[in-house]
């Protein structure tokens, strides 16, 4: 049987100890969420982070916006959030409606307020290994890896996927940690080949159960990023779960895997910039 790396336990356990942290040391902190639109998604995504908030101590303000929101409209909140001595973090809950441009509203948020750590200023520090915020999916599949005693250095690491959210930053915070890495993507030749010369597989590619054991080595440790809702209701990931499960030395599951941990380290970068301005 493999290892089933917990993430709902261990995702439990930061929020604790940030929590402990929040209030020996008296922190006060404010997420600002900004959600446009009412996708059900990104809905439950926006209560959940609200709710974690809450859990460890510290303040969440929502701004619920209708679609037609414009683009202006939403860059001057942001304007006016930045300034507001009140808030730590500013949250921009993606997707935005088609009319928004994605790129100009990461690029407005303050980088001492980016607590998703997706402005170029935060992906700039982690090129060049200088402090900042992280962005919290790949920073949590690294607290999975190290609270669950697996090594990263010195072993083949293979990332399934190039976006700048999970793919490219995944990829550097293993090299920070002395993993040897490849990134593939839609265009990479060979994908299985690479993927079985894994010792730890990432998996982020968008397609479900699309990894079965033909692209994974046996005892490799499989971390499986994706969620998607199937046709029955039930939930998947990326991997195929129930075919590489008896290979593998251990895997994520979906759900209970991955995605706990993203809002625990949107909860410490919450509770990191509150630190800064202390």
């Amino acid at each position: 049987m493999p290892q089933i790396i917990d993430g709902k336990a261990i995702s439990t356990a930061i929020k604790d100890e940030l929590k402990k942290e929040v209030a020996e040391n008296n922190i006060k902190a404010t997420l600002a969420v900004i959600q446009v639109g009412n996708d059900p998604a990104s809905t439950v995504y926006v209560g959940n982070k609200k709710k974690a908030c809450e859990y460890i101590g510290i303040g969440s303000r929502s701004y619920e916006l209708p679609e037609e929101t414009t683009e202006a409209e939403l860059l001057k909140l942001i304007d006016d959030l930045n300034r507001d001595d009140g808030i730590n973090g500013i949250l921009v809950q993606l997707p935005v409606p088609d009319h928004i441009d994605e790129h100009k509203i990461i690029e407005r948020i303050s980088p001492q307020k980016d607590v998703d750590g997706f402005s170029p200023e935060s992906v700039g520090n982690l090129c060049i290994g200088r402090e900042g915020f992280v962005s919290c999916t790949p920073a949590g599949i690294i607290e999975l890896l190290k609270r669950s005693g697996i090594s990263i250095e010195g072993r083949e690491c293979v990332v399934i996927g190039r976006s700048n959210i999970v793919g490219k930053p995944m990829a550097l915070l293993l090299l920070a940690n002395n993993g040897t890495v490849t990134v593939c993507h839609s265009r990479t030749v060979n994908l299985k080949e690479i993927c079985k010369r894994a010792d730890i597989l990432i998996a982020a590619v968008g397609r479900p159960r699309m990894i079965n054991r033909d692209y994974v080595k046996e005892g490799a440790v499989v971390i499986d990023v994706g969620i998607h809702r199937m046709d029955n209701g039930k939930l998947c990931g990326d991997v195929d779960y129930d075919d590489v499960s008896d290979i593998v030395s251990a895997i994520t599951p979906v759900p209970g895997g991955v995605g706990p941990m993203t809002i625990a380290m949107l909860m410490y970068n919450c509770v990191k910039a509150a630190r800064q301005v202390k």
